[in-house]
């Protein structure tokens, strides 16, 4: 259910039952755009099952689903039809629209083709530890998480987090993994790299499905280029990229992961109590030994 982790710290001054939390993400319950409306965000069932609860608990964690609808509405096509308009308004007047009427002219035009735009949904997962007081997100990008915070905050009063800050950033703990090629405890180096020089060249060199314990990859970081991307395994169960960001991509539950649990949930639930809390219980392994690989968590930092 994971294919991407950012991983926050929950103020331990927040607390709040399922039920209370239920009455907060009903409020912004997700309604698909409107004719006008260029987007449109809100909370569904993560279960998927119509009319069900906003907030699933499996084993005390609790799941959340956030669904994103975008109008996709191509800047081309609006400047293209804004043009037409303004050079038609030039002929039959011989007057030149200005910059404040031309950017008028675009945004009548976004208007009028909006309810034609095709739409995009994606959805955003997210788990609440409550008693480790973690926030996942299952977020491709900084912005979009902040999003996901934002309307958070909105549904939940008092809600308030920090993205996990640790006492190496993973710039320098990556580097070191590989000038050393000894990974940290329980991980194990993959076949995947991104490295950038922090000078003005902003030169980078990227590896895929290549041995990354070489000589190369050494001159490279010593001649100041830094790891920003760095592929691992944790301990045969998860396969993932490290980034120098603390952003956790292309997560992979090995086989293993599954393999004692798939299909054996049947009926009604249809695996997904049991998907979730296989998932989480490897989380809240990964996690910790992430976290210790890269000296600790810096609280409050």
């Amino acid at each position: 259910m994971f294919k991407n982790i950012m991983l926050y710290r929950i103020s331990p001054a927040w607390v709040a039952s399922a039920t209370q939390m239920e009455a907060g993400l009903e409020r912004l319950r997700f309604m698909p755009c409107a004719a006008s409306q260029d987007k449109s965000m809100g909370w569904v069932e993560p279960r998927g099952q119509a009319h069900g609860p906003l907030v699933e608990v499996v084993g005390g964690q609790m799941v959340l689903k956030l669904v994103v609808e975008a109008k996709l509405l191509p800047s081309s096509v609006v400047n293209r039809k804004a043009d037409e308009r303004v050079a038609h308004i030039e002929a039959s007047t011989g007057r030149k629209p200005g910059k404040k009427e031309t950017r008028d002219i675009k945004d009548d035009i976004r208007l009028e083709l909006l309810p034609q735009a095709f739409t995009k949904e994606s959805a955003v997962n997210l788990w609440i530890d409550p008693k480790a007081h973690w926030l996942v997100l299952d977020a491709g990008s900084q912005a979009r998480a902040d999003e996901v915070i934002t309307l958070l905050v909105q549904a939940f009063g008092g809600f308030a987090v920090t993205l996990v800050n640790t006492s190496t950033s993973p710039a320098v703990a990556m580097a070191q993994w590989l000038t050393t090629k000894e990974p940290p405890q329980a991980f194990s180096v993959d076949r995947e790299c991104e490295l950038k020089a922090a000078d003005e060249s902003k030169a980078v060199v990227r590896y895929a499905r290549h041995p990354l314990d070489i000589d190369e990859v050494c001159a490279h970081i010593e001649s100041g280029k830094q790891p920003t991307r760095l592929a691992l395994t944790w301990n045969n169960r998860i396969s993932f990229v490290l980034t120098d960001a603390l952003q956790i991509k292309k997560v992979s539950f090995l086989d293993v992961v599954f393999e004692n649990g798939a299909g054996g949930s049947q009926g009604k639930d249809d695996g997904f109590d049991a998907d979730v809390a296989i998932a989480i219980a490897e989380l809240q392994k990964l996690i910790p030994d992430l976290l210790r690989a890269l000296d600790g968590e810096v609280i409050g930092g």
